[in-house]
């Protein structure tokens, strides 16, 4: 058995909610997985296997085994191993969706792994996954996230400005105009991006930017064609910021990771 599911949130979810994921595996060879920098937090319901980390994206995490899993942004992978048997549902989380969602700005998760319970509390976390092995498919499963996660909403968000600045720097503003948008020094706009999402804006930028890129490379596409579509000044700049954020060159990376790369959404 080897599945991969996507969908996008109900409407109520989707300021705070990117995507969903479902996967399920049985009987493959072990593997190791790369978690990668993305510009989501990262929230694994497992529904059997616990789910293994080797390694953190901080390296004085210690490896551990979680049934359900919190992971902030980060700059350098996370690897998870499997002995050919995982399962389990993961929600993209959006940055400034964290307090309305989670209960807490995002920067207080950055580059850590937390048990999910601790943050959503021990018995929501276990009647979820419950509901979520119960559900007799992927639509019901994803179904089970809208209606559960959609009772938790608060109505709080991130601090007005932070939140515009977040968005041109998705449209890809540069640093130093983005400050002069809301107002703020380069300085002031780091320390209180950072306080929010826990990533400085140039940080934050370059991770967004290298995650359209990953998503868009697939055998057969040209790295060089990548690298110009997503604003890198060349195939060697796309190069290295793979091995920054993934520890390795793209075709190690494609050749490790071929069915989850064929998996992936693309933004």
């Amino acid at each position: 058995m080897d599945e991969y599911a996507q969908a996008r949130p109900g409407p109520a979810l989707r300021p705070y909610v990117a995507f969903y994921s479902g996967y399920r595996q049985h009987g493959l060879a072990p593997a190791v997985h790369r978690g990668l920098p993305s510009p989501y937090l990262t929230l694994v319901l497992t529904l059997d296997e616990p789910l293994v980390i080797a390694a953190h994206p901080d390296p004085r995490q210690a490896p551990g085994r979680f049934g359900a899993l919190l992971g902030g942004l980060h700059l350098a992978p996370a690897l998870i191993t499997h002995d050919g048997s995982q399962s389990g549902v993961q929600i993209a989380v959006r940055p400034l969706g964290c307090r309305a969602l989670l209960g807490l700005p995002a920067a207080e998760l950055a580059h850590r792994d937390v048990d999910a319970a601790a943050v959503l509390g021990e018995r929501f976390v276990a009647e979820v996954r419950e509901r979520l092995a119960a559900a007799p498919d992927w639509p019901a499963r994803f179904g089970v996230l809208d209606r559960e996660f959609g009772r938790r909403l608060r109505p709080v968000s991130a601090p007005d400005r932070v939140v515009r600045a977040f968005r041109l720097l998705s449209g890809g503003l540069p640093v130093g105009a983005v400050a002069g948008e809301v107002g703020w020094s380069g300085r002031r706009l780091t320390d209180r991006f950072r306080a929010e999402v826990g990533l400085r804006p140039k940080e934050a930028a370059r991770v967004a930017r290298f995650d359209r890129a990953r998503r868009a490379i697939r055998p057969g596409v040209a790295l060089a064609a990548v690298a110009a579509d997503h604003g890198y000044a060349d195939q060697s700049h796309l190069v290295r910021d793979f091995q920054t954020f993934a520890g390795c060159a793209p075709s190690r990376w494609l050749a490790d990771e071929h069915g989850f790369v064929s998996a992936l959404p693309v933004e």
